[in-house]
């Protein structure tokens, strides 16, 4: 077979009977990705992957399918595929592929009512995806293969899946074969750790919202279609060096919020007019990005000041005056303030509309 190689990857394009269907749908997504479809169906390309973008376990997924089929020298073709604008049955051509791999996300409804040959191969770990599974058919269900772990991330089950694979490939001519080097794994391993302990809602591991935020800035780059090199970067990324980002990002912005709560005098604010007791509060109209700075500082002032452990900062959002609540203390809990103003959040993190007659009835000078 000759291949081609499209966006760093060996990929294929599409029988006579399914052309004009692609040109009709050219609109639908990029114009690179149905090329790419096109290619694979032409050259007879057994393997597609689809992966949730813009997910870092779903990219990551795709990293570990790509590292397998390369190890073999398989051919096959990797996408994302955004819920938002969704690849459908008829885009794909799911007739033309051997096996599909669904990674970080259920097999769509019309995925899996489709009549083909080609096998399906799902993995998530949301609870929403057992109750989706629930809904398939049974006679639908049996040529497809979905792992569900609650406890798992997806990244994760899918690196132990490959890398099993891999192994079960062995043979006198294909030995010692492993999806990472020993140079990538251990780092590779944290990076999963991290990933997991966001994507289970976890927040437990050290630094975590540290690497949570260090991990932003990688969001542009793990759609591999305009990002050529997605597979090289992903396999670089080091958990100490997002964390080491995001605590220095964190740092000035404390630095910052200690120079405004400096020239900005707080002042006393009678939650629900004092039904939910008193604490210190300030307005940050035009600093709004500071308010979780602002109010955990506040929060350790107000304690000092013989108050509740909240720090209330207020600010101006899209007309609207909105509320931010938080406190520093592991017993008092901000979000009966918040959801008794039609609000919500967390024990220690809450927000809320409030109207500026009623927030007027809130607050007196020091």
């Amino acid at each position: 077979m000759i291949f081609r190689r499209f966006s760093g990857r060996f990929l294929t394009a599409i029988p006579d009977s399914c052309k004009l269907k692609f040109e009709a749908k050219r609109s639908f997504r990029s114009d690179a990705a149905l090329e790419a479809i096109a290619n694979a169906l032409e050259e007879k390309v057994p393997n597609l992957v689809l992966y949730n973008y813009p997910s870092f376990s779903g990219a990551f997924s795709a990293l570990f399918a790509h590292l397998y089929h390369y190890r073999l020298r398989l051919p096959c073709l990797i996408l994302p595929f955004s819920s938002l604008i969704p690849f459908r049955v008829e885009d794909l051509c799911l007739e033309g592929f051997e096996r599909c791999y669904l990674l970080d996300f259920v097999v769509p409804k019309d995925f899996a009512c489709q009549k083909t040959a080609c096998e399906i191969v799902c993995f998530d770990h949301r609870n929403s995806a057992l109750k989706r599974i629930g809904l398939i058919k049974e006679e639908h269900k049996k040529r497809l293969k979905i792992y569900v772990d609650t406890e798992t991330s997806s990244s994760k089950a899918v690196y132990k899946y490959f890398s099993s694979k891999l192994t079960d490939q062995r043979s006198s001519e294909v030995e010692a074969l492993s999806l990472l080097s020993v140079e990538d794994k251990t780092r590779v391993e944290s990076v999963l750790d991290y990933i997991e302990d966001i994507d289970l809602r976890r927040w437990m591991l050290p630094d975590i919202k540290a690497f949570s935020f260090g991990l932003k800035d990688w969001r542009s780059r793990i759609n591999c279609i305009i990002n050529p090199y997605m597979y090289e970067q992903l396999l670089k990324i080091s958990s100490a060096d997002l964390i080491a980002y995001g605590n220095s990002y964190f740092s000035s912005r404390l630095i910052d919020a200690k120079k405004l709560l400096k020239l900005n005098k707080a002042f006393k604010i009678r939650l629900g007019r004092g039904l939910y007791g008193e604490c210190l509060g300030m307005r940050a109209d035009g600093n709004h990005q500071l308010s979780d700075e602002l109010g955990k500082l506040l929060s350790l002032q107000s304690s000092a000041a013989g108050l509740r452990p909240i720090g209330a900062v207020t600010f101006v959002q899209r007309n609207n005056l909105k509320m931010c609540l938080r406190s520093t203390d592991a017993i008092t809990n901000t979000s009966e303030v918040a959801k008794a103003y039609g609000g919500g959040g967390t024990s220690s993190s809450s927000s809320f509309i409030i109207r500026m007659d009623e927030y007027n009835q809130w607050i007196s000078k020091l």
